[in-house]
This record gives structure tokens, sequence and C-alpha cells, in this order.
């Protein structure tokens, strides 16, 4: 298999057409919504060189948008700007990523910690109980949609605080972790896992066991940090191998 940091000759017109929910969006929101699935998939992998003119070939894009969707890209922390040069892919800092774990166990604590206290957050948490205690042939299997629904798992706990800038914060973290976040769903023992430590902690809370919530609700959080870790560092070995 070539090397997956190679550019693929591929338009925006095509993007859209199988990804269409973007294709509303003004041109350099499709841009950049193009460009970070490409690195969230390690299509480009960290260190990768990308220069203006082959991408905006490549997307059939005039520079402006691109451009735009590439500053968005840097202020994430995904991409860097080397003047006179180009960009390239930011390398994965893990030690960030220990940081932005240890920040969620924080807020997503705070969060179970509050709805244990709630007469009512039986009825706050009745979609999720939807969507996670539900039989085995009931639960998702698709990597993507795992990982999205786990996102929403955690946003909603964290939303039902009601505390805007708590969500906010929380968000802003849900972003930039997304990219190794949604690798732990590559591997269906961690997707059967993940259902499985989500209804214990909705079972918890529900039953306001305060104590019990909080200690799976942080060894949940501690526990896809380190198998996050495992699996991106495998995914890159493996696509270096690949690449030759």
């Amino acid at each position: 298999m070539r090397a997956k940091s190679n550019l693929k000759t591929k338009s925006i017109h095509t993007l859209c057409s199988t990804i269409s929910p973007r294709c509303g969006l003004p041109l350099s929101n499709q841009v950049y919504e193009a460009l970070k699935e490409k690195i969230f998939e390690f299509v480009w992998l960290p260190g990768a060189m990308l220069f203006e003119n082959q991408l905006s070939e490549q997307f059939s894009v005039s520079r402006t948008p691109l451009r735009q969707a590439l500053q968005r890209l840097e202020h994430e922390g995904l991409v860097l700007s080397l003047p006179k040069v180009g960009w390239q892919v930011a390398q994965i800092d893990f030690s960030l990523l220990d940081q932005l774990y240890d920040f969620r166990v924080l807020i997503e604590s705070y969060a179970v910690e509050f709805l244990c206290r709630l007469h009512q957050s039986s009825s706050l948490l009745e979609p999720l109980r939807n969507d996670w205690l539900v039989t085995r042939s009931k639960r998702l299997s698709e990597p993507k949609a795992v990982g999205e629904l786990d996102e929403e798992f955690h946003s909603a706990l964290v939303r039902a605080v009601g505390n805007e800038e708590m969500n906010k914060t929380h968000q802003e973290i849900t972003q930039r972790i997304r990219m190794i976040r949604r690798l732990d769903f590559t591997k269906p023992t961690r997707i059967h896992q993940t259902y499985e430590e989500h209804s214990l902690i909705l079972k918890t809370i529900m039953q306001r066991r305060r104590t019990e919530a909080l200690r799976l609700i942080k060894a949940h959080i501690e526990q896809s940090k380190i198998e996050v870790r495992k699996i991106t560092l495998s995914v890159l070995y493996e696509t270096k191998v690949s690449a030759g």
C-alpha cells in the first residue's frame, strides 16, 4: 500500500457527493471539514508537509477559502504554518493529551456528582438510557457512529449541569482529542466495553450512588486515555510500515 500521506486527487464536489451534510456550508468550511477528516483518519500522518498549490488543485478551490480552512486548523493545533515553506500536520503531543484527559475527569466528575444530587436526574438522562441501556443486538458497531454516540454521552452529562462556560470548555476539549479518541472504537472489544461502562455509569447515577458513579466515570476516562494512546501508536507504526 502506498503512503497515506500522498495527496489524492479529489475535488470538493466529489467530497460533497460522499459527505452531503457539509455541502450546505460555506466553501471554506467545506474545505476545513475535508482537510480535518484526512488528518483525523491519518491519510496525512503527523509531520506530513502540505502545500497550498497542491491542495488548491486537489480540492479545486482558490487560495482564499483554502487558507481560511488551514488557519482554522492551525488555531486548533492540528497544523503548523511554516513561513515561506507551507503547512505541516502537527505531531501528536501525548503530554498535552494527558492534560486534556485529566481536565475531562474534573469536569465530568463534577457533572456526575451534580446529577447524583438531583431528584429529576432520571428525566435528564432518559435520552442516554435509550442509546446505551440496550440489548447487544441493538448496539451500534460502526466505529464513527459509536464515536459520535460516545461524544454525545459525555457531552450530555455536562450539559445537564446547565453551566454554559463549563459546557463550552468541555466541547473545546472534545474537539481537541477527537482525532485519537475516535480510534478507540476501531476495536470491537472497546465498543463492547464502552457500552458496558456507560450503562453502569448511567445506572449508578440514576440510583444516586454518588461515590460509585464518581469512581466509574474516572476509571472510564482513564482507561480510554490508556487505550487510545496504545491504539494511536500502533496505527502510526502500521501506517509507516505500510508506506515503506
